[in-house]
Order: structure tokens, then sequence, then C-alpha cells
């Protein structure tokens, strides 16, 4: 019997602390999967895009996942889609899981990691894109370090007054106020113009990107990522996208202690 995971099912057992101890394992581990994932991706004729990812593997795990993606962003939700979760032994279906809530949980949090993995001392946090993914940033971050003020920013000032007001913060009118404040800056949005430029931060500053996922978008202007220590969670794929300097080091690196990530407290990352 194939078992069938809503987003509320998933919602009722998922929990931020708990995720991030696995994924800070799959990171770990990922390398140690003998079999390299595939991601393919499409344009379609109607204003959205479609991807596929297989198969999803673990150490350990006598199972892998196929993952197909809608993105419509004019939708609410603007991602939409299943994982499909088969036996290693047989194929068999074991299970259906609402996507857009995995994806949304397994990129906000692997962010949060890796933003508590790079950052500084400081506890500002500026938010560009008040979304899913963002929403799952701030949870997973607060789990992991201390949070001071909160400001953010978005496109639709009901969907910032509402974050703002959910986590206890404010309210600025562009991403460039935003990184005037924040020491930490995290963006998710569909932008394929720089929301950021070098001369709009400062050093010490740590940024997290989620919008850099498909070629073309670009919230980080290229003199701002030649300038930081830049950290990636698939080499390969951020080579597909086409906007990224060559990353200093994985996520997966900084996990296992491969490399130091940030040195100093004025390096930007």
């Amino acid at each position: 019997m194939t078992l069938l995971l809503t987003r509320g099912d998933l919602e009722t057992v998922l929990e931020p602390a708990t995720c991030l101890d696995v994924l800070r394992d799959g990171f770990r581990d990922a390398d140690t999967v003998s079999i390299a994932g595939q991601r393919m991706r499409t344009d379609l004729p109607f204003p959205g895009t479609a991807t596929a990812l297989i198969p999803g593997l673990l150490p350990g795990v006598p199972a892998y996942t196929v993952k197909v993606n809608a993105k419509f962003p004019g939708a609410r939700p603007a991602l939409r889609g299943v994982i499909c979760l088969h036996s290693g032994t047989d194929g068999e279906l074991l299970a259906l899981l609402d996507s857009a809530t995995v994806t949304a949980w397994r990129t906000g949090l692997a962010a949060a990691l890796g933003t508590h993995l790079l950052a500084g001392p400081g506890e500002t946090v500026g938010v560009v894109g008040a979304g899913a993914q963002a929403e799952l940033m701030v949870r997973g971050l607060g789990v992991l370090r201390p949070r001071g003020a909160l400001v953010v920013h978005d496109t639709s000032a009901d969907r910032a007054a509402e974050f703002a007001e959910r986590h206890g913060g404010r309210v600025l009118s562009s991403a460039a106020e935003v990184a005037g404040v924040a020491d930490i800056v995290l963006s998710a949005t569909w932008s394929r113009e720089p929301l950021l430029r070098l001369h709009e931060t400062r050093p010490g500053q740590h940024f997290t990107s989620l919008g850099i996922d498909e070629p073309g978008k670009a919230e980080l202007a290229a003199d701002l990522l030649e300038a930081a220590l830049l950290v990636v969670d698939d080499r390969e794929l951020a080579s597909h996208v086409g906007v990224l300097p060559r990353p200093d080091a994985t996520l997966g690196e900084i996990v296992r202690s491969e490399h130091p990530g940030r040195t100093t407290g004025s390096d930007r990352t």
C-alpha cells in the first residue's frame, strides 16, 4: 500500500531541530553515495518551469526518491509537486509526499544550517523575500543561535507586514535598507536582477541566497559574489546556473571541517 503524506501530515510530524540534525548528517555523508543525483529542468509553454530530480539516495537506506516539481512564480504556492519514494528492492511505490512542503523544509533549513556555520557573531537578521523558505530559514536559525532584531522586505507589503508580525520584526522598503542594518541577510526571491551590490554591503556580513537556482536568476551582484567566501550546496548544480563564480567550498566540506569557512571577522560570506 502506498502511503500518501499531504502538507498537513508532514507539518504535523516535522520539527526543525530534528530536521537540522538529519540535514547535517546528509551533507556530511553526501559524497559517500555511489550514484550522483541528476537534475533535469525545462521551460514550459506556460508561465512556469518543470524540474525532476533523480535518484534521491541516503547511505544505508534501501529506497530512493524521484522528485517532480512545477514552479509558477505568479501562483500561490509558487512551487507544487510530488516526491515519490520507491523501494530499492523491487521499485514498489512506498509513499507519495507533498514536494512543496519537503522542499521548503529541506531548502530553508539547509540554508539556516549554512548560515549558522558561516556567519559571524552578529545577531541582527534581515530577510528579503518573505515566503515559505524564508519562514523556515528564520525558524531554523532560531534553533541554532540567538537572534536579535529582525528586518524584512518583500515586494508585497502585506506579506512583509505579516512576516514581521509573526517574528517580531519591522518592515523596510528595500533590500539595500535591509543590508544597511542586518549582520545576516537571508534572501529567497524570484529576482533576475541583482538586489544587492558590493557597495551596499559591509565587511563581516553574511548573505544566504536561495533564489539563484535557475539560469538567469541573480539575487547578488557579481562584485559581491567575487568579494565573498562563496559556499554552495552542490558544485555541479551551481555551475549550471551560470551566474556564480567558482565556489570556494561546499556545505558538505564545511560540515566535515575540510574547509575552515570564515576565518576573520571582516570576511564577507
